[in-house]
């Protein structure tokens, strides 16, 4: 529109200047000294509007004072549209100024950053910080929690087994009576996968266990909101190095220091009310190790994917095992089968119980005992350069109470008390000596001796492999829900 108008107001100004013309050739016949005056007045004006013309502030045609205001006005139109970007706006302006009306312009409404809508920020959604310190429940204010992986079921040979569970509505119902169990492993899940990223981050050759192990629980502990047995830690943090495959951390005074070429398995776990999650990673620092930790984790990968309703332990053992020992792995220039630790074994999980009766073998030859729905498992995996068998070793840090004891009668004073203590503290939950030293517990080695003794208590002692040799370990937790099969311990590491 614009520029039509632009072309009319040129016509306009030619009829004029005409006009004009005429006007002074009448007068310059009559009076030839104001000729004079007058053709030196026009060769200043047209000099004015050629130097103006050239500075782009009038058109070159516009020769009359009055011709030249519609022009401007409207040119002024044009530059704020180049100016403001916004052309109804300007257009606008231009309008009321050419029409005479004193009307205010319109005060814009711009958007300021991080304003909720323009995609630039976050809906007043807390951030975790670094290190980690602010709790999931926070984070997650309307308590739902990422879910795991979500996988379909396998299909058996008949069809049958998986078939429709996606899309049943019965099972969709049975599904949703559980939803609560479920947010409360996410919420677990959530707090161990941002504590176990963090410490990835941290923790390198040099720094002793004892340390590292302080470090991950007070963290998972700030994640998890630890609440007595409402809320923390499942079990104690294994840090077990090299040939020592597992239930190993540092008793108070330990100076066992992390090395370079040193393999650990970090494992470790959270609860709400009691549904926990198990899992757990190895880390290394020299690359040599690598092939050793794909075949674990290609193996623990296998039996999360052969998992699941009516399907028997032992035929995800016997495919467990045919992975790993698949893998070949070579160090200091001599190679090494991958041995599947036979003695050690997955495991059904319940509440405020690691280990629910059910195991899950990762070598031929296991029980034929049937996965069932509603079940938990957690599916670990571990790989050796070794024998390929564990024995216990070592000092023991790890004891859990025993979950099928009744009454014991106790005599020692001191040990009802420590028993007392545990009650209060862990339950039926696994438990270390540090925890109660931090628990301000002192000289409890005999009582805690004496509720072993009594099978109140059972000792873990660390497993290890022949010396020498290197162990890897993986661990997934997963939920057989109605629907689906959910790895809720699954993030962008592993």
């Amino acid at each position: 529109m614009a520029a039509v108008k632009i072309d009319d107001m040129e016509h306009e100004s030619k009829d004029v200047q005409d006009d004009t013309e005429i006007l002074d050739d009448t007068a310059d016949a009559k009076d030839p000294e104001d000729q004079v005056k007058k053709k030196k007045k026009k060769r200043k004006k047209k000099k004015n509007n050629a130097e103006t013309a050239e500075d782009g502030s009038v058109m070159e045609n516009g020769e009359g004072p009055g011709v030249s205001v519609d022009t401007q006005a409207a040119e002024n139109g044009v530059a704020g549209i180049t100016l403001d970007g916004d052309k109804d706006e300007a257009e606008g302006d231009a309008a009321e100024e050419a029409g005479g009306e004193n009307k205010k312009k319109k005060k814009r409404n711009r958007k300021k950053k991080g304003a909720a809508g323009d995609g630039s920020a976050a809906s007043g959604a807390k951030q975790q910080t670094v290190p980690p310190s602010i709790p999931i429940a926070e984070l997650f204010p309307e308590g739902n929690y990422p879910e795991g992986e979500i996988c379909e079921y396998p299909t058996d040979k008949d069809g049958r087994t998986a078939m429709n569970r996606m899309t049943s509505e019965d099972k969709k119902m049975l599904d949703q009576s559980h939803s609560q169990l479920y947010e409360e492993m996410r919420l677990a899940a959530e707090a161990h996968r941002q504590t176990r990223q963090y410490m990835k981050s941290i923790i390198q050759p040099g720094m002793k266990m004892f340390d590292i192990c302080e470090e991950l629980e007070a963290t998972a502990r700030k994640l998890i909101r630890e609440k007595g047995l409402e809320a923390g830690l499942a079990f104690p943090t294994g840090c077990s190095l090299n040939h020592c495959a597992a239930h190993y951390t540092p008793n108070a005074g330990d100076q066992t220091v992390l090395g370079y070429d040193d393999v650990c398995k970090i494992d470790f776990g959270t609860h709400i009310n009691g549904h926990l999650v198990d899992c757990a990673f190895t880390l290394t620092f020299n690359p040599k190790y690598d092939e050793l930790l794909k075949a674990v984790k290609d193996a623990t990968n296998t039996g999360i994917r052969e998992a699941g309703i009516d399907v028997r332990l032992c035929d995800i053992g016997e495919r467990i095992q045919e992975v790993m020992e698949s893998y070949e792995v070579e160090l200091d220039g001599k190679t090494y089968q991958v041995k599947a630790i036979r003695n050690l074994n997955g495991h059904s999980v319940g509440q405020y119980r690691i280990h629910a009766g059910k195991t899950v073998p990762i070598v031929k030859g296991g029980e034929a005992t049937r996965m069932e729905e509603g079940e938990v498992y957690a599916i670990e995996t571990f790989g050796s350069t070794g024998k390929g068998h564990v024995h216990d070793d070592m000092e023991t840090s790890h004891y859990m109470k025993n979950y099928e004891v009744g009454h014991v009668p106790l005599r020692l004073a001191k040990s009802k008390q420590l028993l007392n203590v545990i009650n209060q503290n862990f339950g039926t939950l696994a438990f270390c000596r540090r925890w109660l030293d931090r628990l301000e517990q002192t000289k409890y080695l005999m009582a805690l001796k004496n509720l072993c003794d009594s099978g109140i208590i059972d000792p873990y002692p660390p497993l290890c492999d022949q010396r020498g040799c290197y162990t890897a370990q993986f661990e997934h937790t997963i939920i057989l829900r109605p629907t689906c099969k959910e790895v809720v311990t699954r993030g962008d590491d592993y």
